[in-house]
């Protein structure tokens, strides 16, 4: 089987600052990482070639600097890896993004048929679980979201177990197919001795806007009907309250319900606010 993973090189989070006069992020100094949702599926793509046989494929868009990620990535047991690089592709919001991943490939799927494609449920930079959709979508593949578990691969379909704010599903669809993955589906190897050697000579294929036929007023920021405006760190909090229950039970309680009357958090009669019988 052909297995295709899609994987972006985010900054890492933990470590992002926010220039206080531009409202920007300040990238110089802050580490690039794989995309934490990515690598899961990374894994779950791996052990399925392990376990049936065949290849992974990589994709990614972004700058030169991301041939970095792809390079870690090829140390777990990836066997191809093409990086979408063109500064036609700048600026490019998810919309337009799932517009360029998915014209590549489609260009992939015409010469090595793709089975099932993975991406990360979102990107730890945006936020946004649109892309892995949006590439569904503009390939005419089902698509399973938020996958914690695969419970059956066949020739022809895939099972899932999928997370729901309401509990678990259970899902089946046909091949080709697209599934975005939670963290919970796996845990992550770690890369070998062979695997990284073959990494650290491996230089993944680069693929510009000449490289396809692409359509320039779906990319970049013409492509994109949504930008952002502004960044900035959300305000500090100040300390929370604490109060000592152990030595008047009865008297903290009626303090801690005084006090989210107060706040509204609590309404004496709610209809009064506003609310509808």
């Amino acid at each position: 089987m052909h297995f295709v993973v899609c994987l972006k090189q985010v900054p890492d989070t933990s470590e992002v600052r926010i220039d206080p006069h531009t409202n920007t992020l300040m990238r110089e100094g802050v580490p690039s990482i794989i995309n934490p949702y990515d690598a899961h599926g990374l894994e779950e793509a791996i052990r399925l070639k392990d376990k049936v046989g065949g290849k992974v494929t990589i994709v990614s868009m972004g700058p030169p600097q991301a041939k970095e990620a792809l390079k870690k990535a090829m140390s777990f047991g990836a066997d191809r890896a093409i990086l979408l690089s063109d500064r036609a592709f700048g600026g490019s919001d998810s919309l337009a993004t799932a517009y360029i991943i998915s014209t590549a490939l489609k260009k992939i799927h015409e010469t090595e048929p793709v089975d099932l494609v993975f991406a990360g449920k979102e990107a730890i930079d945006g936020d946004t679980a649109q892309t892995g959709p949006g590439i569904a979508q503009r390939l005419g593949f089902p698509q399973l979201t938020y996958a914690i578990r695969i419970r059956e691969l066949t020739d022809t379909s895939v099972t899932v177990e999928r997370k729901t704010e309401s509990g678990r599903q259970i899902v089946q669809a046909q091949l080709p197919a697209l599934i975005t993955v939670e963290k919970e589906l796996n845990d992550i190897r770690y890369a070998t001795l062979p695997h990284m050697m073959k990494a650290a000579a491996y230089e993944p294929e680069i693929w510009t806007v000449n490289s396809l036929s692409f359509d320039l007023t779906q990319m970049g920021l013409k492509g994109s009907p949504t930008s952002v405006s502004r960044i900035f760190a959300p305000p500090g909090r100040s300390g929370g309250e604490i109060i000592d229950g152990l030595n008047d039970p009865a008297g903290t309680a009626a303090s801690v319900v005084q006090k989210l009357f107060q706040q509204n958090v609590i309404m004496v009669n709610p209809l009064m606010k506003g609310g509808k019988r």
